[in-house]
C-alpha cells in the first residue's frame, strides 16, 4: 500500500475590508469579506515541510488590501477576477485560484428627504455573493444572494402528498409561505455588466415568488429559476436553496376563539429544505465553477 497526497488547497479566509470611494463629495462604500483559495504544486510543503512553493496566506491578505487601494473594489465579480488572475500568474506553482466574496449592503441615511453624502445604515441580513474560479485558461463567475427572507401570507397550498403510517400533516389550501432564499447563478461569460444584472435577477426572483400561485415550495423554486433564465440570457444556470420557515396556525379553541389564519406560531426547527437547479439545456456544464474540493459539492 502507498499513501499519497490527494487534492488540496489553502488560502486566507474572511479578509474584511471597507472601501470608501471619495472621488466626489458623494461617497460610496463597498463592505466586503474575501476568502482566497489556491491550488497547484504544493506537494513538497505537505510531504517534506518545504515551503518554497507557498505564497503565504498573509501575503494573500495583503494583496487583497493592496488591490482595493490601487484599483478600487467596484463590481465584486471583477475584483475577484483581478485577484484570481494575479494569484495564478504571480508564481509558477499556483495553477488555480478561487475567490469567494460576500458584500454587505449599506443605504444612505435620509436627511430632509435626500440621501446623505457620507452617512449610511446597514440594510438587513441579506448579502450579495460571488465565487470566481480561475484554473489555467478557464474562468467562471457564480454570483448570488444569501439571507434574503421572504413571506407571503396567502397564495400557497400544500396537499396531495404521500400518506403513510407516520403522516400527521393535514392538507391545506391556504398557508403562509416563508423562506430564506440562497440563490447562486453561473454567468455564461466573465464579460457582463454584473452590477446591472444583479438587481435585475434579484427583482425577478422576488416578483416570481410574490406573483406565482404555489402548490409546493418546489414549484415556487422552479418557477423562480425559470423566470431568471427566461429574462436573462447571460445566466447559464441557477441553483436555489429554500428552507421552509414554518408558520403553524395556533389552536385558540381552548380560549373560545377561532383562528382564521390570523395568529401563527413560528417554528425555527426542524424545517424542510428545498434545493434545486434550473439550467439551460444548450449551455455546457461547468462543474468546476461549483466544486469546493476536497469532497466536491
Amino acid at each position: 500500500m502507498a499513501v499519497v497526497l490527494g487534492p488540496n488547497r489553502y488560502g486566507k479566509a474572511e479578509v474584511r475590508l471597507v472601501h470608501v470611494e471619495r472621488s466626489t463629495p458623494v461617497h460610496r462604500i463597498r463592505d466586503i469579506s474575501v476568502t482566497s483559495a489556491l491550488w497547484g504544486d504544493f506537494t513538497s510543503a505537505h510531504v517534506d515541510g518545504d515551503n518554497s512553493h507557498i505564497l503565504a496566506t498573509d501575503t494573500q491578505k495583503n494583496t487583497v488590501h493592496a488591490f482595493a487601494r490601487t484599483g478600487g473594489v467596484g463590481e465584486i465579480e471583477q475584483f475577484g477576477l483581478r485577484l484570481a488572475r494575479h494569484f495564478t500568474t504571480a508564481t509558477p506553482w499556483v495553477t488555480g485560484a478561487r475567490l469567494e466574496i460576500e458584500e454587505y449592503g449599506w443605504q444612505r441615511i435620509e436627511v430632509n428627504g435626500s440621501g446623505h453624502d457620507h452617512a449610511f445604515f446597514r440594510s438587513g441580513g441579506e448579502h450579495r455573493t460571488t465565487t470566481v474560479t480561475v484554473d489555467r485558461d478557464t474562468a467562471h463567475v457564480v454570483s448570488g444572494t444569501a439571507g434574503l427572507v421572504v413571506l407571503k401570507s396567502t397564495g400557497s397550498a400544500f396537499r396531495g402528498f404521500i400518506r403513510d403510517d407516520y403522516t400527521t400533516l393535514a392538507d391545506t389550501d391556504d398557508r403562509v409561505l416563508a423562506t430564506e432564499i440562497t440563490a447562486r447563478w453561473r454567468y455564461t461569460s466573465t464579460a457582463v455588466e454584473f452590477d446591472t444584472l444583479f438587481p435585475s435577477i434579484r427583482a425577478t426572483l422576488l416578483e416570481t415568488f410574490a406573483q406565482v400561485p404555489s402548490s409546493a415550495l418546489q414549484q415556487t423554486l422552479y418557477a423562480m429559476g425559470r423566470e431568471v433564465l427566461t429574462a436573462h440570457a447571460d445566466v447559464a444556470e441557477i441553483r436555489l436553496s429554500m428552507p421552509n420557515r414554518h408558520h403553524f396556525p395556533v389552536d385558540l379553541t381552548p380560549f373560545g376563539l377561532d383562528n382564521p389564519n390570523v395568529v401563527f406560531q413560528v417554528a425555527d426547527r426542524p424545517y424542510g429544505r428545498i434545493e434545486g437547479t434550473v439550467l439551460r439545456n444548450d449551455v455546457p456544464a461547468a462543474e468546476s465553477a461549483w466544486s469546493t474540493f476536497p469532497g466536491g459539492g
